[in-house]
């Protein structure tokens, strides 16, 4: 099973389950400290560590953790599985349709973009207007429910006519599930779940600014994507790919070589690994696989 997961986890282009991954090891890693230390007596040292992940509501609470603006998304409620369960299903359904078209760095790019949106929606209704002061608890929100919001409206917004097939319904275009998943937050954000739901819809607006950016030439998770990379860069070392020729050959036949249908010049093979980068490598045509192929066996 480790073998499966590991080789799920590194596997290119796959974003949405390594997502996926990471929040299941999260709530299986603190589902084993709750029930142990309510076990032991100890559910106090529990609720600390979980203190420690929850966006807290008051403002001078965050500024004292403000890395929770993040990981809050990674984290999920403990009393059931349906809150992990949903988030997941639904960012695997629509994560993966993201990626077939813009890759993973820009799908990581609106989960992170949408936790953020998610995170400063319910921090300003909460210390700005007197209703949420009631409706939201002072403990904090967990859930990856603004992230994958962001990605559900971020990929209905950029392929509004595709369908789902959907049991006891049919064909369903994923802009109207979009819109039912806006309009049920959009009712309960002043329900008991009020905070939730407004980090929803946070979640929602950045999602669909996002595409519509990025349509003009604007990419809002630049920094992200740039992050990630500095971050890889101190784990690994970047593999290159090289094209060498012989000096011992005549120039006709080393010409010959670097042009061939399958053949590529280094500008080419740099070309497409930007490709790669932008886009995925399911967005590569076959002749630009068979030359990235080719390339690598030098």
């Amino acid at each position: 099973m480790l073998d499966e997961f590991k080789n799920a986890f590194q596997r290119p282009n796959n974003a949405h389950v390594q997502l996926i991954f990471i929040n299941v090891v999260v709530f299986l890693v603190l589902a084993v400290l709750y029930v142990f230390s309510t076990a032991a007596g100890f559910s106090s040292f529990f609720e600390s560590i979980h203190a420690q992940l929850a966006i807290p509501a008051p403002f001078l609470s965050f500024l004292v953790k403000p890395w929770t603006i993040i990981t809050y998304s990674f984290v999920h409620d403990l009393t059931g599985i349906f809150h992990i369960l949903f988030n997941m299903l639904a960012f695997y359904w629509f994560g993966k349709i993201f990626i077939e078209y813009l890759g993973s760095d820009k799908l990581i790019a609106v989960y992170v973009l949408g936790a953020i949106a998610g995170a400063v929606s319910y921090l300003l209704v909460y210390n700005i207007i007197p209703f949420y002061v009631e409706k939201i608890p002072l403990h904090g929100m967990v859930g990856a429910s603004a992230a994958v919001y962001a990605v559900l409206v971020a990929t209905a917004t950029l392929l509004p006519d595709y369908t789902f097939f959907l049991l006891f319904f049919g064909p369903v275009r994923i802009k109207y599930i979009a819109l039912i998943y806006i309009v049920i937050s959009f009712l309960g954000s002043v329900g008991g779940n009020a905070g939730g739901n407004i980090a929803h819809l946070g979640g929602a607006l950045i999602g669909f600014v996002y595409i519509k950016q990025l349509q003009v030439g604007v990419n809002w998770g630049g920094w992200i994507t740039i992050t990630l990379d500095w971050v890889r860069g101190l784990f690994s070392t970047r593999s290159k790919v090289k094209v060498t020729y012989r000096s011992a050959e005549p120039k006709a036949k080393a010409s010959k070589t670097t042009t061939g249908p399958n053949k590529a010049s280094q500008d080419e093979i740099d070309a497409i690994l930007d490709k790669i980068s932008d886009r995925g490598y399911e967005s590569l045509s076959k002749e630009e696989k068979e030359k990235l192929f080719n390339a690598s066996k030098k």
